[in-house]
C-alpha cells in the first residue's frame, strides 16, 4: 500500500491505540497519525470510575511517550476533530486546520449523556475523562453526601468508589433495579443487595425532578417528593456515541457509525472502530458493542481489511467485568434482560447465574466467581444445550 498523506485515526482512547499498533504488526510502513481532543496519551478508562476516583493512581496511560517515537507514530493532542470531508479526504480540526488522509478509522468513542433542565451548579459531574474523573475526586474530598443518578455500571462503580472515600451515596434508578435492563431485575436485585451492604441508599423505581443550590449543588428532590442532601451530583445515565462532527459528511450513522463486518463505513476508505461503530455482525444486524475486549477483535478485523490482507476470522464470546467493592462482576455472551435466568450459586454476596434463551446458554454472569463463569465460555460458543452448564 503507497501512501503520501498515510492513515489518519481520529480518536484518542483504547480503540485508536489498538489501531495502531496493528498497523505496525501488520508491517504498513507509512504514516500514522492520531489524533485526539483530549490532553493526555491514550488511557484506560475503567479505572477512571474505581481507582482514580479513590486516588489509587493517577497514571493510566496506555503506552508510555516513547512507544509513539518508536513506532512513528505521529499523536496529536488537544486537537478536536470539527469536520470531515470525504470527497477531498480531509478532516479539519477546531484550529481549522484541514488534515489530509489516505485511509480515516474513526475511533472517537462515546460521549456522556447529560439532563439539559439541570442547572449550572459546581457539584454536578459525568464521569469520562481523566480530567473529569480528577475533578469528581476533588468534590468527594470534601463531600459528606452524594447522589449517583443512575444505576448502570458506570453508576454502580462510582456509587462503590464513593463510599470507599467515606461519603455516605444515595444510588438513584427509575428502573426496578440497578443494571435491570442490562442483566435483568433477578441478577439487579442481587447487585442491589451489594449496595445496600456497604451502605449505599438505593432508590429504584423513582427518578429526579430537581436539583438546585446556590453556585454549587445542595440538594436533588426526586419524583416521590423525597428532598436528598447532595454536596456532589454523579449523572451516570449512559452515553451516546461521538458522531457529532461527522454531520455533512455523508457517512451513515445510526446508533454509531454504521459499517459492514470489516469496519467499513458507507465511504470510500474510511472505516469506524470501537465505542462509536455499529458493525454489522454473523446475522447481518447491525450492532454497536461497548466492551473493552471488544476493541482488540476490531482492530485485527480492519487492519488486515484496509491493508487489502486476508483477515483471520475467529470465534469470539463478548465479555466484559464490573469491579464493585471486592467484587468482579463478569458477564461473558450475550444475556438479555428478558432471558430465563438459572441462579445456581448465591451465598449471600457472591453469585453465579446462567441466562437461557430457546433452550441454549447465552451467557454467564458471576460476582466473585471468575473461574466459573470462564469455564462456560466454550458451552457458550457452541450454543450448547442449558442442560449442559446446570447438571
Amino acid at each position: 500500500m503507497t501512501t503520501t498523506a498515510g492513515i489518519v485515526i481520529v480518536g484518542g482512547g483504547l480503540a485508536a491505540l489498538r489501531t495502531a499498533e496493528q498497523l505496525r504488526r501488520a508491517e504498513f510502513g507509512g504514516p500514522i497519525t492520531l489524533i485526539s481532543d483530549e490532553d493526555h496519551l491514550p488511557y484506560d478508562r475503567p479505572p477512571l470510575s474505581k481507582d482514580v476516583l479513590r486516588a489509587e493512581t493517577d497514571d493510566v496511560t496506555l503506552k508510555p511517550a516513547s512507544f509513539y517515537e518508536e513506532k512513528d507514530i505521529t499523536v496529536r493532542l488537544g486537537s478536536a476533530a470539527t469536520s470531515l470531508d470525504t470527497a477531498a479526504r480531509t478532516v479539519t480540526l477546531a484550529s481549522g486546520e484541514t488534515v489530509p488522509y489516505d485511509e480515516l478509522v474513526i475511533a472517537t468513542g462515546l460521549v456522556p449523556k447529560r439532563i439539559p433542565s439541570f442547572p449550572d451548579l459546581e457539584g454536578i459531574r459525568v464521569l469520562r475523562t481523566l480530567n473529569e474523573s480528577l475533578a469528581l475526586r476533588a468534590h468527594a474530598g470534601s463531600a459528606k453526601n452524594a447522589v449517583v443518578i443512575g444505576a448502570g455500571f458506570i453508576g454502580c462503580e462510582v456509587a462503590a468508589s464513593l463510599r470507599a472515600l467515606g461519603v455516605d451515596v444515595v444510588l438513584v434508578e427509575p428502573q426496578p433495579t440497578p443494571l435491570a435492563s442490562v442483566l435483568g431485575e433477578q441478577i439487579g436485585e442481587l447487585v442491589a443487595r451489594l449496595h445496600r451492604a456497604e451502605g449505599v441508599d438505593v432508590r429504584c423505581g423513582v427518578g429526579v425532578t430537581e436539583v438546585a443550590g446556590t453556585g454549587h449543588v445542595e440538594k436533588v428532590v426526586l419524583s416521590d417528593g423525597t428532598e436528598l442532601d447532595a454536596d456532589v451530583v454523579v449523572v451516570g445515565v449512559g452515553s451516546r456515541p461521538s458522531t457529532d462532527w461527522l454531520e455533512g459528511s455523508e457517512i451513515a450513522v445510526d446508533n454509531g457509525v454504521l459499517c459492514d463486518a470489516a469496519g467499513r463505513t458507507s465511504a470510500p476508505n474510511v472505516w469506524a472502530v470501537g465505542d462509536v461503530a455499529s458493525w454489522k455482525d454473523a446475522l447481518g444486524e447491525q450492532v454497536r458493542v461497548e466492551h473493552w475486549s471488544n476493541v482488540a477483535e476490531q482492530a485485527r478485523a480492519i487492519v488486515p481489511a484496509m491493508l487489502g490482507q486476508e483477515p483471520t476470522s475467529t470465534v469470539t464470546v463478548p465479555y466484559f467485568w464490573s469491579d464493585q467493592y471486592d467484587v468482579k462482576i463478569q458477564c461473558l455472551g450475550e444475556p438479555e434482560a428478558d432471558d430465563v435466568v438459572h441462579l445456581v450459586d448465591d451465598d449471600g454476596r457472591k453469585f453465579l447465574a446462567y441466562y437461557e434463551r430457546d433452550g441454549a446458554v447465552v451467557g454467564v454472569v458471576g460476582g466473585g466467581m471468575p473461574g466459573k463463569v470462564m469455564k462456560a465460555r466454550a458451552k457458550i460458543a457452541a450454543g450448547a444445550p442449558i442442560a449442559d452448564v446446570l447438571a
